[in-house]
């Protein structure tokens, strides 16, 4: 086959197989030994950068022992590869391809995120997530917990060993807002000094002063890799969008260039939300 224009499922493909190999103890030479196939073919595949057959990938669970859900799951990421867009839809319910996003979030080397209206998911504490899926009319409430649950985990991304490069753009509503109560948003923000205080963690707000800025309608996040191109995510109410076009996510890096230039420093952000966390009290 020839070079494709990458899309998210073949880059989740590649991402899986990738690592499906690593837990085997396989190198690609072995693989193109095995298979028969040229090492820049395997290459192609496991990066992404080529269509690849279901038949392939098939060969290549095999070999890696990959069996049951997960070979289905990536047997179907096959099937599906070429379609741009995707626009995963997940109802009331826990979304099954939450993986998708954690998988990106796993393989990035930079993470940068906008917020407008809530605090960024990857720093919300246990209480805050509780109180926001409690109002909200779309998720049943036995199912709160485990989406809790579910949130908190994610959040181990920021604990491995080489973590990412984060940079997370709040507008100041975002921290002044009394929705979760008093008592949950001083537990907040005391969790996110000590966040921000992490040398790979960026903690930026934006004052309330600049008013519009280039990001004030759309939250967002955008993942940056060493081999494949930025994914941007979107997450509307019950939905999560996947835009690949170029210039779409060229106008999301242009919107994180802009972002930088209103909001206040890491050391002036930490300032800021102290001061507003010992307006609160402990927590």
């Amino acid at each position: 086959m020839g070079d494709r224009e990458s899309t998210v499922r073949m880059r989740e493909l590649g991402l899986a197989l990738r690592r499906a190999l690593e837990r085997a103890g396989l190198e690609s030479k072995a693989v193109a030994r095995e298979l028969g196939w040229s090492p820049s073919k395997v290459s192609h595949v496991l990066r992404a950068t080529r269509g690849v057959s279901e038949r392939d990938v098939a060969s290549i669970l095999a070999m890696a022992r990959i069996r049951g859900d997960e070979r289905e799951r990536l047997l179907e990421l096959a099937r599906r590869a070429h379609e741009p867009g995707w626009l995963q839809e997940f109802g009331g319910r826990l979304p099954p391809n939450l993986r998708t996003l954690i998988d990106h979030e796993d393989a990035a080397v930079a993470i940068n995120s906008y917020q407008g209206l809530l605090v960024p998911g990857l720093l919300q504490v246990a209480s805050y997530t509780r109180a926001l899926m409690s109002t909200s009319a779309t998720i049943p409430p036995d199912e709160i917990e485990e989406r809790v649950d579910a949130r908190i985990k994610r959040q181990e991304i920021l604990d491995r060993r080489r973590p990412a490069i984060f940079r997370f753009f709040v507008d100041e509503y975002v921290l002044t807002r009394t929705g979760p109560g008093p008592e949950i948003m001083s537990e907040q923000l005391h969790h996110l000094l000590r966040m921000s205080v992490r040398p790979r963690i960026q903690f930026r707000v934006i004052p309330d002063a600049v008013g519009f800025h280039a990001a004030v309608v759309s939250s967002f996040v955008l993942m940056e890799f060493t081999e494949i191109n930025p994914v941007l995510h979107l997450e509307p109410e019950n939905t999560s969008v996947y835009p690949e076009g170029r210039k779409t996510i060229a106008g999301y890096q242009d919107i994180l260039a802009s972002l930088d230039t209103v909001a206040l420093n890491p050391g002036q952000s930490r300032e800021w939300i102290a001061r507003l966390a010992h307006k609160l009290g402990a927590p």
